[in-house]
């Protein structure tokens, strides 16, 4: 079904050993399916791919004839990890240092994706790494805790414009209503595809069955043909990495006001409990010098923090009735 519905070529790839947070969470099949990824590389004709976390790994999957290799986000945060798939690859030797079978020849491509934490020179540190291997290296920006992170998949793209950079929205959002708007972002950043987790049946998914759609849905959610990259260096690409950083800040920006406010409410209900006024003119009169103080060292003016805190603070006033 996929290749029907796709209209455009893509990688069948499977999570043979997946990470996962909880030990008693669907850890994937194992080593057992690769021989399940070999026959849909078989019987469609279709390139496979599969993560990889240890040396071992990668060593029964190119043995299996696996043509892609990607490391996950958890593996991407220990560059001491990421530094022994390279060395297993590059010296083309088993993980117990025996010739064998074990060469990286045969390999199409590996892709990185970002640390789960927002570090943008760790990611580029391990593009790094896995380049010294010969084997092409591309980027999948995933985001951080369901964020996007475009300022980390920003300086990527400014460091290094050669390097593919796919996105995805799966991960990125953590839900599968969102990845219709984040596939936009592919024709907006001049993105080079996306790697999106599919489902026949997503509520029977074992793992991350909230960020799943179906087959047919990968033509609803991305209906365009895929970029070819051009523009990545131009005025207006920068401009539209630098507005998606502003509408993320943005996001975070109201989101924080939106849970002070909340706190606001709470803070209310324990003062109309305890007989207590809703303004404290002297607790409000120390915040705003504090915040002052702060806004001068980050080089905001004084004006600006001043009307803002002052429209936040009635606000909250608002809220504790």
């Amino acid at each position: 079904m996929l290749k029907e519905v796709c209209g455009f070529d893509f990688i069948f790839r499977a999570g043979v050993w997946k990470p996962r947070t909880s030990p008693s969470s669907f850890q994937g099949a194992g080593t057992e399916a690769l021989q399940w990824l070999q026959e849909v590389k078989q019987q469609f004709g279709i390139e496979i791919a599969t993560e990889v976390a240890t040396p071992a790994h990668v060593k029964e999957a190119l043995q299996a004839g696996i043509d892609y290799l990607w490391i996950g986000a958890r593996t991407s945060a220990n560059p001491i990890a990421v530094q022994e798939i390279a060395d297993a690859l590059q010296d083309g030797q088993s993980p117990t240092g025996r010739s064998d079978t074990y060469r990286g020849g045969q390999l199409k491509g590996i892709f990185i994706k970002n640390p789960v934490n927002e570090d943008a020179k760790l990611w580029l540190g391990n593009i790094e790494r896995l380049e010294k291997t010969g084997i092409p290296v591309m980027a999948i920006h995933r985001g951080c805790a369901h964020k996007p992170c475009w300022a980390m998949a920003h300086y990527i793209r400014t460091q290094r414009p050669d390097i593919p950079i796919l996105l995805d929205p799966s991960h990125m959002s953590g839900d599968a209503t969102k990845i219709p708007s984040l596939m936009k972002k592919i024709d907006e950043l001049q993105l080079d595809g996306a790697m999106i987790e599919v489902h026949y049946n997503p509520q029977e998914a074992l793992s991350d069955s909230r960020q799943q759609i179906k087959p047919e849905e990968i033509r609803e959610a991305y209906p365009y043909p895929l970029p070819k990259g051009k523009g990545k260096n131009s005025g207006s690409q920068e401009l539209a990495w630098l507005r998606a950083e502003i509408d993320e800040l943005d996001d975070q920006l109201w989101e924080t006001i939106a849970r002070r406010m909340e706190v606001s409410e709470r803070i209310g209900e324990w003062k109309k409990a305890h007989g207590v006024q809703a303004l404290q003119p002297q607790r409000y009169e120390e915040i705003v010098k504090q915040r002052k103080e702060w806004a001068e060292q980050k080089g905001l003016s004084e004006e600006l923090v001043q009307n803002l805190f002052d429209a936040i603070h009635q606000e909250s006033l608002k809220k504790q009735g």
